[in-house]
Parts: structure tokens; C-alpha cells; sequence
């Protein structure tokens, strides 16, 4: 059985056309299927609309806003599937492109990666997406080329690991190459969003970026350690130069020097702020941990029953 899984949040006119291709391309396809929508605190009318969708459709509501992969995680914590998709509710992921996934499913392995084709994205958008791309292969040692996509698939195994994971903050894409070798990536076509804004901000894209980092790496703490080496380095060298200047040039000399070493002053207070800042990122995430609060709360879940949706179970918290 194929699962999709959309997290959805203010998508109200995207829901409708989405849901009709996707049930034009999973009919075709000769494989049981499962449509699983998540409602993430959407603030419009798309749980109502969702709540309306024929077919063999899930609606997992959430009980407010918890973040993309939050959502998907939840809609991970009901699929049925053995093969599992997830994508974004904007159509800028064609569901005509899925039958590529499945093929690669049916080739054997446990995670199929995209890459999108000309993207329809803003500069912005693909400059962000580039840096976390480079950042993200670094990080995780996986040649992988655009992990910004959520059109992927993940076999059940790879989806049961996942949410065996008792990691708090996760980058989706990343964590799943921690629990397989066995990953290929294909290329996929990109469309433009047909209505409606992009809900990731700048904050928010810095925000899963410092996800990335911090669950996967050491490696922002390392530089500060190497940073602080050549910073203490750097001052002992100035301050020699400065003594030998004082010695063979006059107090003149190193008085002159004033403003050079108020702008090396100034260049080290920003330093130690953002290497604080760093810090701080482990630290929080580390309080949220041991806080140990759900991931996300379900409120409601609605399964096809008698050609409409039924309320099949209220309120469950993940851990």
C-alpha cells in the first residue's frame, strides 16, 4: 500500500485541485492507497474542506501549529502503508511526479530523495536553499543535492526508526540517511505555488537550519574552539607587535595605533556575542529536550467511513 502525507496549513484553495491529481495519479497506479492530510493549526477554512474529501482519505487535526515536520510526523504516527510519500499541499511538488518514487520503491530501496528541475522559487528562496543544501551535505556526509524537496519517499522500516527517535527538533530529510545506505535520488519537476504565500520565513529557514546543525553536528562548537585558538593567537602576536613598536618607534607609535585597536576590539566583542549565540542554540535545545514535551498533540482524526470522513479517535500526544 502507497501513503501520501501532506501537512497542510492555510491551503484552503490549494486542497481541492491537489486532492483531484492525486487521485488521478494514485488510480492509475493498480496499488492500494491512502490519502493522509495533516491540519496544522491551519487558521482558514482548509479543515473544513479537508473534512469534505471523498476517497480513502485520513485527516489527522492537530490541536494547534507545530512546524512542518512536526505535522508530518504525525502523519507518519498513522500511515498503513509500506510505502510512504510525503509532499507539500502547494503543488509546487506535481503528484504526477509519484509514480517516479514508486517505480524506485519497487527497485528496492528505503529512501528516495528528489532533486527539483528548474525550480520556480524566488532568488532568495534558491540562495537559501542552495547554502542549506551545501550545509546540510557536510553535515551529514550523505551525497545528496537538494534536500529542501518533500516530495521523498521512505519505506515503513525507515518511517518506524524515525519515530522511534526521541530527538525533539528533526530535519525529516536528514534523519531518515541516518538509519539507511540504501538511498537514491531522481530528478523531479518544479512548479510555481498555484495560490496562496510561502509559510517559511527567513526566521523560520535559519530556524531549520539550526535544527540541522545542532542534531546532527558538532561542528559549530568545534569552530568556536579553533576560532578561540587563532583569536587568543592573533591577540599575542598584536600584543608583541605593539611592544616591539613601543620599543623601537617611541609611546608615539602605539598610541597612534588607538582606533586600530578599537576596531579589533569591536570585531572581538561581536565575535564572543555570536559564538554566545551559538551556545545558546545547543543550550536551548537541549532544555526542550529534557522538558520533554510532544512533539505535537493530535486533537482529532477523521478516516473514510461509508464514503465520508468519521471522527475515529481524539486527543493522543507524541513523545
Amino acid at each position: 500500500m502507497i501513503s501520501v502525507v501532506i501537512p497542510v496549513y492555510n491551503e484552503e484553495e490549494n486542497i481541492l485541485p491537489l486532492h483531484e491529481r492525486l487521485l488521478n495519479v494514485l488510480n492509475s497506479l493498480n496499488e492500494d492507497y491512502e490519502i493522509i492530510y495533516v491540519d496544522d493549526g491551519s487558521k482558514d477554512n482548509s479543515l473544513n474542506i479537508l473534512k469534505s474529501l471523498k476517497g480513502n482519505v485520513k485527516v489527522v487535526e492537530l490541536a494547534r501549529n507545530y512546524g512542518q515536520h512536526a505535522a508530518i510526523f504525525a502523519g507518519f504516527s498513522v500511515v498503513s502503508g509500506d510505502k510512504v510519500i510525503t509532499m507539500d499541499a502547494d503543488l509546487q511538488n506535481p503528484p504526477e511526479e509519484i509514480p517516479k518514487l514508486v517505480e524506485k520503491f519497487n527497485e528496492g530501496y528505503d529512501v528516495i530523495a528528489t532533486i527539483r528541475q528548474q525550480r520556480k522559487d524566488s532568488i532568495f528562496r534558491k540562495f537559501s536553499s542552495h547554502l542549506n543544501n551545501y550545509i546540510t551535505k557536510k553535515i551529514t556526509k550523505v551525497d545528496l543535492n537538494d534536500w529542501g524537496c518533500m516530495l521523498r519517499g521512505y519505506r515503513k522500516k525507515i518511517v518506524e526508526r524515525m519515530l522511534n527517535n526521541d530527538e525533539k527538533t528533526v530535519f525529516i530529510p536528514a534523519i531518515a540517511t541516518y538509519y539507511t545506505k540504501n538511498i537514491v535520488e531522481i530528478p523531479i519537476q518544479h512548479s510555481q505555488r498555484q495560490a496562496g504565500k510561502s509559510k517559511y520565513s527567513l526566521i523560520k529557514l535559519v530556524n531549520l537550519m539550526f535544527d540541522l546543525m545542532t542534531s546532527f553536528s558538532n561542528l559549530p562548537l568545534e569552530i568556536l574552539l579553533y576560532g578561540g585558538i587563532l583569536t587568543a593567537a592573533f591577540g599575542i602576536l598584536l600584543g608583541i607587535v605593539l611592544a616591539l613598536g613601543r620599543i623601537f618607534y617611541g609611546v608615539e607609535w602605539a598610541l597612534g595605533g588607538v582606533f586600530s585597536l578599537f576596531s579589533v576590539l569591536f570585531i572581538l566583542i561581536g565575535a564572543q556575542f555570536f559564538a554566545f549565540g551559538i551556545l545558546g542554540e545547543y543550550i536551548g535545545r537541549i532544555y526542550k529536550q529534557v522538558k520533554n514535551r510532544p512533539v505535537f498533540v493530535i486533537e482529532n482524526i477523521y478516516e473514510s467511513k461509508d464514503n465520508s470522513l468519521k471522527k475515529i479517535k481524539t486527543t493522543e500526544e507524541n513523545q
